[in-house]
């Protein structure tokens, strides 16, 4: 099975999974305090969203006006917090436990060194490729400037 498939599962099995957590939850500490923490833990999330995040979406405007993904790559730490704020404001246990995880500075920064390295194979997106691997495939879209004098 591929990545996608599992991907899919999962998405499909999260509901089922976190209705079991919360029955399991409000068992142990009753339905009343379930829901209260479920609503507590929304509400941190958006106190999260709210705080790191405009902050975080200015810098991500700023670094595509400058025209500079690398910047965005550099602040994978923030994005980081954003994603546990979204997954804070999901009711559900498991997300919560998620979201705590990428909250605990020691992963945020171990995942954030791994988003900033990349695939093993690519450095900032350029593929050194040998003179006879490609070759130029005019566009017939466009005109042929070379007979112009334009082409330099």
């Amino acid at each position: 099975m591929n990545v996608a498939k599992w991907l899919l599962l999962a998405v499909l099995a999260l509901p089922v999974m976190e209705l079991a957590a919360f029955v399991a939850v409000a068992a142990q500490i009753g339905l009343l305090g379930a829901l209260l923490l479920v609503g507590a833990t929304s509400f941190i999330g958006a106190l999260i969203l709210r705080h790191a995040g405009g902050s975080h979406i200015a810098r991500m405007r700023v670094a595509l006006g400058e025209g500079g993904f690398t910047a965005l790559q550099a602040d994978s730490s923030g994005a980081l917090i954003l994603w546990a704020g979204i997954l804070l404001l999901i009711p559900g246990f498991i997300t919560d436990a998620l979201a705590v995880l990428l909250l605990a500075a020691p992963l945020r920064q171990g995942l954030s060194a791994a988003l900033r390295r990349g695939p093993p194979d690519r450095a900032d997106g350029v593929v050194d490729l040998p003179a006879d691997a490609w070759h130029r495939v005019p566009d017939p879209e466009l005109p042929d400037r070379r007979d112009a004098g334009e082409w330099r």
